[in-house]
Order: structure tokens, then C-alpha cells, then sequence
């Protein structure tokens, strides 16, 4: 998709789009449960799609009507036949069905797109050794075996995906688990997401200390009616324009949510009122938004940004391509994205999304300012798939093909 741009200010009213994050959880939940439950407020983007199809490879009946999810789950119940899960290009989905597929299906296959099937599963293939269970990786990820509760020591500072799935499928084991992590924790607040989640449907599990949660086992996940809230991560795309010279107001955000990325309103503060340093371990999806506010103030320098290299594109790299290519310098460090104080430029030639939906929207941030063309805009599908719509609809000039 080729996205034109011209320079242009957005205003007016907006909803929040539905947080991805607690819809995947509240999905899954859904699909473990005995009964029937209905996640009302959810927004068929490619990854929940994922979600939703590895749901029902599970066993489990789901029920699409408008904005509402109708899932009758499978409770509990083990599988013995192969099942083979469908990922499309989603590192959730394939992060937490992995865990979810060791203590409830006995042999599973794993396809996702070339990248998704690259990217880490290092602390699955290790449990997997430790425990005896078979793990192969190729054209399909084959895992056969059922996990056994226990201790699971891992470190801190790994995708808090791998930590969700192991959270999906202990409480469904005969005994009780715990999870050790052997450095600082990172993406603390989409552990807690899970945990919320859990706890919505009735499971119990909690931290013991600061580093080990409690997972007590034999547990059964009761079905419930709930409603996925406002997503911060994809708000931040929309409040971002009020960085720079917008007047947008976005409504249907929880003020106690527990999403990470509810910190980029304070981080639009720091950056709107000068050069900062922001730690964004915590939330790495932020980067690409917040790294274009830097641009357009006064530069800043972004720490924890290691893990931005194993998300859908090489997120540190690709932004600092992306800032020259409007003529802002970069400094580029192992964990460490300086963005230099300077003039934005319209690009000479038509920018690239690198099949990245934050790179999509961060580059549409710029373009707005500048005017200009983006390639492969049809990457937001990934989690925001009405976003060029909504940014038209307030203001920004712009034209593609759907």
C-alpha cells in the first residue's frame, strides 16, 4: 500500500481503539474455560485474528458478531490428537499458545510467518530439554510432550510473553509451580496484565516475592462476560499529534489501567519541555512514537532499547534509518538511541514500513509534518487496521488504497 501525505494538523474526538494486549488474554481465557463467555469491545486486527484461529484449532467454538467474541471453551480438557496452531506474523500468539499447548495438547505445530518463526523461543526450548519434551524448530515449530509443574527459573529481562504463557498453562497442571526470575524483571506490566486476566476468570496465581510468582495447580477457569478496555499503546499514535501542534482528545482510556504504555503521557511531557532520558525496558512499543517526538522537540536519549531489535522489524535500526531519511541524526548503542536535536526534512524518496505497524504509524507522525509517501502502509492491519481512517477523519491529508 502507498500512503501520500501532506503536510497537515489533526483535531477533534476520538475513541481509543481496543487494547490488543487484554484481548489476546481475555481470548484465551475465554477458550480454557468451561461455559461460554463473551468478550465484548474486541477489534479484529491480524494478530487477534491469529489468536482467534488458534483458539479454535484448540477445540474451542467461537461466535464473531460485530464487536462482540462468543467463545465456548474447551475447560481444561487434554488433547490427543496433533493440533496445529496458525500464528499468521503475531509473537504473542505464538509465545503464549506454546505455553498453553505443553499442558493441554500432547503433540503441536507451530507455523507463522518466516520472521515470526525466527524470532527467540530460547526459554521454551530450555524447559523443554530440562523436562524431556520434544522441541524441533524448521519450517513449523513441533513441540511433543506435556509439561510437568515445578520451578522455572528465567531471567527477567526476556519477553514477559514467555512468562504469560507459562501463567495460561500452570494453574491447568496437577500441582503447584513457581517462576524464579534470575535478573531485574522487564515488561513487569504485561505480567500483570495476565495476572489480571487470570484472575478474571477465576485463577489464582501471585507473586511470593519480588522476583516468584505462586501458580497453585488444578485449577479450573470459569467463563465470564467481560469488556477488552482502551488500548494505550496504539492511543499513543493518536495523542502523539498533540505533540505537534494538534488538538486531539482520546477518549475510552481507564485511568487505573495496568497497560505499561499509559506512561507515554509523561513521557510526551518530558520530551515537549526538552532533551530527556527515558528508560523504555518497561515499554519497548513506545519507542518508534516517542523517538518521533524527540524528533520533532529537542532530541532525547532512550535507554533499555536492546530488545527493540526482536520485534517485527529491527525497531532501534529502522527508526534511526527512518530519522535520516528526514534528516535527524542518530547515535545507535547496544541498549542505548540517542535522537539529535534538529530540522525535520521531507524525504526524497518515498520511506519504507519495514511490514512493521509502529513503523507504519511513526512514519505517517512524521509525514504529517513534512509531507511525502510511505511504502507498505498495509502493515498497521497487524494491530490497528482502520488507523490512515481514523487519522483522515481528523484532519490529516491524506490518500491510499485500502
Amino acid at each position: 500500500m502507498i500512503v501520500t501525505i501532506k503536510p497537515s494538523k489533526a483535531s477533534g474526538k476520538i475513541q481509543a481503539p481496543p487494547s490488543k494486549s487484554m484481548a489476546h488474554r481475555m481470548l484465551i481465557c475465554a477458550a480454557l474455560a468451561q461455559g461460554t463467555s463473551r468478550i465484548k469491545n474486541v477489534a479484529y486486527s491480524e494478530d487477534i485474528l491469529a489468536t482467534l484461529d488458534c483458539i479454535e484449532a484448540m477445540g474451542a467454538v467461537v461466535e464473531k458478531e460485530n464487536d462482540t467474541v462468543t467463545v465456548s471453551g474447551i475447560g481444561g480438557n487434554k488433547i490427543s490428537s496433533p493440533v496445529e496452531f496458525k500464528c499468521r506474523e503475531s509473537g504473542s500468539t505464538l509465545r503464549f499458545f506454546i505455553g498453553i499447548a505443553m499442558a493441554v495438547v500432547k503433540e503441536a505445530y507451530f507455523y507463522g510467518s518466516e520472521k515470526l518463526l525466527s524470532r527467540p523461543l530460547s526459554v521454551y526450548e530450555d524447559i523443554c530439554n530440562r523436562q524431556g519434551i520434544g522441541f524441533t524448530t524448521g519450517e513449523s515449530i513441533h513441540i511433543n510432550g506435556m509439561l510437568k509443574p515445578g520451578e522455572f527459573e528465567v531471567a527477567g529481562n526476556i519477553s514477559s510473553q514467555f512468562i504469560s504463557g507459562l501463567l495460561f498453562a500452570l494453574p491447568m497442571l496437577d500441582k503447584d509451580s513457581h517462576i524464579i526470575f534470575t535478573t531485574a524483571i522487564e515488561s513487569a506490566s504485561y505480567i500483570q496484565l495476565t495476572l489480571e486476566a487470570l484472575s478474571l476468570f477465576g485463577v489464582k496465581a501471585s507473586w511470593q516475592d519480588e522476583k516468584t510468582l505462586f501458580i497453585p495447580g488444578g485449577q479450573t477457569y470459569k467463563s465470564r462476560d467481560v469488556i477488552v478496555e482502551g488500548d494505550y499503546s496504539n492511543a499513543a499514535f493518536l495523542d502523539v499529534f498533540n505533540t505537534i501542534g494538534g488538538n486531539v482528545s482520546v477518549s475510552g482510556l481507564r485511568a487505573d489501567s495496568g497497560q505499561g504504555d499509559k506512561v507515554y503521557k509523561e513521557f510526551y511531557d518530558r520530551l515537549c519541555n526538552g532533551y530527556s532520558e527515558i528508560d523504555i525496558s518497561d515499554c519497548p512499543d513506545l519507542g518508534p512514537v516517542l523517538m518521533v517526538v524527540a524528533a520533532a522537540n529537542k532530541g532525547a536519549v532512550f535507554t533499555g532499547t536492546a530488545r527493540l531489535k526482536i520485534k517485527e522489524s529491527d525497531r532501534g535500526h529502522v527508526m534511526c534509518d527512518l530519522l535520516s531519511d528526514f534528516g535527524i541524526a542518530t547515535v545507535y548503542g547496544e541498549d542505548k538511541i540517542e535522537v539529535k536535536e534538529g530540522f525535520l526534512n521531507i524525504p526524497d524518496k518515498a520511506v519504507y514500513g519495514h511490514n512493521d505497524h509502529r513503523i507504519v504509524m511513526a512514519a505517517a507522525t512524521l509525514l504529517s509534518m513534512t509531507g511525502g509517501q510511505l511504502t507498505g502502509g498495509e502493515a498497521v492491519r497487524k494491530s490497528f487496521p482502520d488507523y490512515f481512517d481514523v487519522i483522515k477523519q481528523l484532519g490529516i491529508d491524506i490518500e491510499y488504497e485500502a
